[in-house]
């Protein structure tokens, strides 16, 4: 993974409605380079260490080609939900969307997130490039709103497998 896609995990809510009470869109990501939630936070933190030691801004700043161009629909409580291994397993806000050009002239955007990932309900997702929208209606679920704090300490595998069998 690149210095620009890393997280620290949480288990929030916050689905749904944004700031004004409206319904909020989100977007939808593969997470290459990452075997679990738990090693995309341990990149986050790495990363955003890396960037406080080199004086850097520390936020976490995800780099794609496509701008999104419903900018504030996103930004009002829109979250990036990540696939992981064939399966949406976090998400993380988003907080900003800052469009750039490139040295070589080519327009891409920053997706600026806070830097904690909440921990979702998994569900599947087939390879696909580049983002998605993602609307409100499709999101799944947050652990916390699921279960409680249990869940979070939970393995990764025990907690799937219990969802599978619908005991989660």
């Amino acid at each position: 993974m690149d210095d620009e896609n890393l997280c620290v995990v949480s288990l929030g809510s916050g689905l749904g409605e944004g700031h004004d009470g409206q319904m909020s869109l989100h977007l939808l990501k593969l997470c290459v380079g990452a075997d679990s939630l738990d090693d995309h936070r341990d990149w986050i933190a790495q990363t955003l260490e890396r960037k406080r030691r080199a004086g850097l801004p520390e936020e976490q700043l995800h780099t794609t080609r496509m701008v999104p161009k419903q900018r504030e629909a996103l930004l009002k409580g829109g979250s990036l939900y990540w696939v992981i291994k064939g399966s949406i397993q976090g998400r993380q806000k988003l907080i900003d969307i800052r469009p750039f050009k490139d040295d070589e002239g080519i327009n891409r955007c920053h997706l600026v997130m806070e830097p904690v990932l909440i921990a979702t309900r998994p569900q599947p997702r087939r390879p696909f490039q580049g983002w998605r929208y993602l609307k409100a209606s499709d999101v799944p679920a947050d652990l916390s709103e699921m279960a409680g704090d249990d869940v979070q300490a939970m393995e990764p595998a025990m907690r799937q497998e219990l969802i599978e069998l619908g005991l989660l």
